[in-house]
């Protein structure tokens, strides 16, 4: 039990640590199509390695299998990451990480809209205690740091609906696949898109740049890109998901720590409160989910 709590918090503070790698990584004068280039050009190895490890022995997939992998790439790790990287450059890390932790959220939104599934008095109570600290914390950041916010924080938002589309639709290929495998391909699938727009936007001479770019990037694809994915699928194995869900609610908070003493990030007792109520209503909504 130990030990799959220790994995899932962990895993959950190296998620999180990317967006301040990112922030890191930008004042070096790089721009997102060739920052993301990088993190996937070091993570493909990985993720191939994740692939094949976790496909063998088991049948060969079928062209409706490889359709739902190309399509959840693209959706779950493809535009939600390019997305992510585009906001990141508006707005600071701690809320570009209370907007993507609202991804339960959207994933309940998707499933009303789509499957038509009930919404209860209670769910819709959490789901505003969180949106209300959002955006106690979005007021708070266009104060510091100008218009240019509200580009930020629409490109995060659209990079969680991104995943939770990934969420919503995943389902019945990790049931056949099995959730590392669906993973591995899935990323391979971003890792080829994220390298090939960058050949296609860019000249090979935006792949010239600072070292510390380089360093950066591994760290982020190694440390906080492929390391966080198996740590959390372990403690789900040793813990549940239930209980390594509510442990990434330290994802947030971590991100916040990491941004004032690494970053230089402001922090006020609105971004406190508006941190603590958006916690409140995941916790709340994971409590009500019934």
């Amino acid at each position: 039990m130990a030990g799959g709590l220790i994995l899932a918090l962990l895993g959950s503070v190296a998620f999180s640590g990317k967006a301040i790698i990112v922030k890191l990584a930008y004042r070096y004068g790089v721009d997102a199509i060739t920052l993301i280039m990088y993190r996937m050009l070091f993570a493909l190895p990985l993720f191939a390695l994740i692939a094949w490890w976790s496909g063998r022995g088991k049948a060969p997939m079928s062209r409706r299998d490889w359709a739902g992998i190309v399509g959840l790439g693209i959706s779950g790790y493809y535009l939600a990451s390019f997305l992510d990287f585009l906001g990141l450059q508006y707005i600071s890390a701690s809320l570009e990480r209370l907007i993507l932790y609202l991804n339960p959220t959207l994933v309940l939104g998707l499933s009303l809209l789509l499957f038509r599934k009930k919404v209860s008095w209670r769910q819709l109570v959490a789901i505003g205690v969180s949106y209300s600290g959002v955006l106690l914390v979005f007021g708070q950041e266009i104060d510091f740091q100008g218009p240019h916010v509200v580009l930020g924080g629409v490109l995060v938002f659209a990079s969680a609906l991104s995943y939770a589309i990934y969420l919503v639709y995943s389902g019945e290929l990790v049931q056949r696949l099995g959730s590392l495998r669906l993973v591995g391909w899935a990323s391979l699938v971003a890792c080829v898109l994220c390298i090939g727009q960058f050949l296609l936007m860019r000249p090979l001479s935006a792949a010239l740049v600072a070292p510390e770019v380089i360093w950066l990037s591994v760290l982020n694809a190694t440390v906080c890109t492929v390391a966080p994915v198996l740590m959390v699928m372990l403690a789900i194995e040793r813990i549940g998901a239930t209980m390594a869900a509510q442990s990434g609610m330290i994802g947030p908070l971590s991100t916040l720590i990491l941004g004032v003493f690494i970053l230089g990030e402001p922090f006020t007792p609105g971004i406190a409160v508006g941190t603590v109520l958006v916690l409140a209503g995941i916790w709340l909504l994971a409590r009500w989910k019934n």
